[in-house]
């Protein structure tokens, strides 16, 4: 499942035309950034600053090149302008072509193949892990990281640490656990594979200073990797072992997650439309296994911070399901909690809201990310609702800026409903890939009661200056 497919529905530019004449009713805030290459990932770093207006933090990418110039990962600094500052009228002028000036490049790390996804350490967001087309691992320190120059022929960046144990490529499957400095992957060799790297951060989340990258020597250590994105292992770089291998999918395993109170306990999904839970501490097999958890591949998954019994998964069938772990199954099939239809071509990404318990966005090679609350199914919505009979139960959001399918987004831990979306653009669009960096406003999510109050506020304010 490595090339994923193309967005459908009614006329791609049509829908754009209408989302953007409604960009300054709708969102507080938006920055677009045009990628002169796709990034198939995009995540979060440190906020490094608060400011009365703005706060500054740092924003992971890629560079997948054609080989012209070397695969990269990308460091770059973010200006998020915080809530209700930016002015309506602002947020809607911006050139499609053209790069924000609230994203600037702050390193770039000559990355050896192309970066499939993109993981960052919880405990410490400058320690990061990427996937390639290969079936390594790579831990990178990436304030250690010395900055490259990205031209052909440039030898690639060492990682800081490589984590071997798949026996074919892994490419998408990629988590770390929020409890301790545990790594999960999944392949094509139909792994799951479980590293601690804790005895190798701790010097270089301890002090970054002293604790020298690999890569920080310059270029003219000797390096096996080829420049424009070869797959051979980077050499001079520590490796270790996995802590467990764990097989238990008929097929490639396409996205794991750890569960938020324990590295031990963690869920895979794969192409042979299983859910697998597993518990390190009782061996190797799989603790359940959900067979048909969809009715096609699944590609993402993504475990509840707030309440450890909800898993999403995502799947080529075009849905969302939600999963209550204490009764996965009926009949000896995947029975989920809800169904969520919403999407019309394959989920690629689903993640929770780090604020609230029941939101989760979910996008697709659709083109739209689309947020919803499970809390509102099945509960009558008087004032939205009624004007959108055909709105899919629990959709309360959706974001239509991307033109071609949207590959990966992250919700803001720092900024909460802050969300960065990332899209592989096709010729049709351009090529290369669009970042957007968003949030809706604030009236959309906040309690009925609580917008309806400041509504009326704001008519009487306007009634008295008409008076």
């Amino acid at each position: 499942m490595k090339e994923r497919g193309k967005g459908t529905g009614r006329s791609v530019d049509e829908r754009y035309t209408q989302w953007k004449s409604l960009v300054p009713v709708l969102y507080d805030w938006l920055a677009n950034h045009n990628l002169v290459w796709p990034s198939l990932s995009c995540r979060w770093g440190p906020q490094l600053e608060q400011a009365t207006y703005k706060n500054r933090q740092r924003l992971y990418l890629s560079e997948q090149t054609d080989g012209s110039v070397p695969n990269t990962l990308v460091i770059a600094n973010v200006e998020v302008v915080k809530p209700r500052v930016a002015a309506a009228e602002h947020i809607s002028q911006f050139n499609e072509e053209a790069r924000s000036p609230f994203v600037k490049k702050f390193k770039t790390i000559i990355h050896p193949g192309e970066v499939n996804r993109i993981r960052e350490l919880p405990q410490n967001s400058k320690i990061v892990a990427t996937h390639t087309d290969s079936p390594d691992v790579l831990i990178w320190d990436v304030e250690a990281q010395p900055n490259r120059h990205a031209v052909l022929g440039a030898t690639s960046s060492r990682p800081d640490l490589i984590l071997t144990g798949h026996k074919d490529n892994a490419e998408f499957a990629l988590a770390m656990s929020p409890t301790e400095p545990f790594v999960l992957s999944g392949g094509k060799d139909r792994y799951v594979v479980l590293w601690s790297i804790q005895d190798h951060i701790s010097t270089l989340a301890a002090d970054p200073g002293s604790a020298k990258s690999p890569g920080s020597a310059g270029t003219n250590n000797k390096q096996s990797s080829k420049a424009a994105g070869g797959n051979d292992k980077p050499v001079d770089s520590p490796s270790i072992e996995p802590r467990g291998v764990y097989l238990g999918h008929g097929d490639t395993v396409e996205d794991v997650t750890f569960c938020p109170s324990s590295a031990q306990e963690f869920c895979s999904v794969g192409d042979d439309s299983c859910l697998i839970l597993w518990d390190a501490r009782t061996g190797s097999s799989p603790a359940i296994k959900v067979e048909k958890a969809h009715h096609a591949d699944l590609h993402c998954v993504d475990w509840n911070p707030h309440d450890v019994n909800l898993i999403l998964t995502g799947s080529a069938d075009n849905t969302v399901r939600m999963f209550d772990r204490r009764n996965l199954t009926s009949g000896g099939v995947g029975s989920p909690v809800h169904t969520f239809e919403g999407h019309n071509a394959a989920v690629l990404c689903v993640q929770w809201s780090p604020d609230k318990s029941s939101v989760f966005g979910s996008s697709a090679e659709d083109g739209i990310l689309n947020i919803w609350d499970h809390e509102k199914i099945g509960k009558k919505l008087e004032t939205v609702g009624s004007k959108v009979p055909n709105s899919p139960p629990g959709l309360f959001f959706r974001h239509a800026g991307h033109r071609d399918k949207v590959v990966d987004f992250h919700w803001n831990s720092s900024d909460p409903w802050t969300i960065v979306s990332v899209s592989d653009d096709g010729e049709s669009t351009g090529g290369g890939g669009t970042l957007q960096i968003w949030r809706m406003i604030d009236l959309i999510y906040r309690p009925e009661e609580e917008v309806l109050a400041e509504l009326d506020k704001f008519k009487c304010h306007i009634l008295s200056c008409t008076s």
